[in-house]
């Protein structure tokens, strides 16, 4: 790479930490091509980027970004893992670890708190985006249709007591129900 590259690439990188939720930082020795892309296939299904990036400018597009806390995970031959939805990028690093020896999770970042090897298995151990808003949803129209039900109560108390003066007045008696009656 020449300076220009290394700029641009700098650039890029930087970029993409300003748009990002989440990196994982990982040490990757001895992978093969097929494990690599593999890894990569893996990341994109789970809607991340993989790749591994020169340690100095990595650090060089790290400096001043919320994400400046992992740059001493960088060193040795080291990639890294990004993903705007912080769970499913660390699910998919510690699955692919816990099948391949050579695959290391040394650590990462979620929105500026730098989390270590165990901070990053705790959050792979989340439930997914989508699954936290499938819940959240359910949660939510759960009382709607509590409030819903309780709004429709007083209608129905209404039609009762009113029904319960037609049939009084067809039955031949002026005395209307008790109130207790038509509750």
């Amino acid at each position: 790479m020449d300076r220009t590259e290394k700029r641009e690439f700098v650039a890029s990188l930087a970029s993409v930490f300003a748009e990002t939720s989440a990196v994982i930082v990982t040490q990757n020795k001895g992978l093969t091509v097929a494990e690599v892309t593999n890894l990569r296939k893996r990341m994109r299904d789970a809607g991340a980027t993989f790749k591994v990036a020169k340690n100095r400018l990595a650090t060089l597009a790290l400096d001043g970004t919320r994400f400046d806390g992992i740059a001493p995970l960088l060193k040795g031959p080291t990639a890294l893992a990004w993903a705007r939805d912080p769970v499913a990028v660390a699910k998919a690093a510690v699955e692919f670890a816990r099948t391949n020896d050579k695959f290391v999770v040394l650590g990462g970042a979620i929105a500026g708190q730098t989390l270590d090897v165990a901070g990053v298995k705790a959050l792979s151990e989340l439930p997914s985006l989508e699954a936290l808003r499938a819940g959240l949803l359910g949660m939510l129209q759960t009382p709607a249709t509590r409030i819903a039900g309780i709004l429709q109560a007083p209608g129905g108390q209404i039609a009762r007591v009113l029904a319960a003066y037609a049939s009084k007045d067809d039955a031949g008696g002026d005395d209307p129900p008790a109130a207790s009656e038509a509750a």
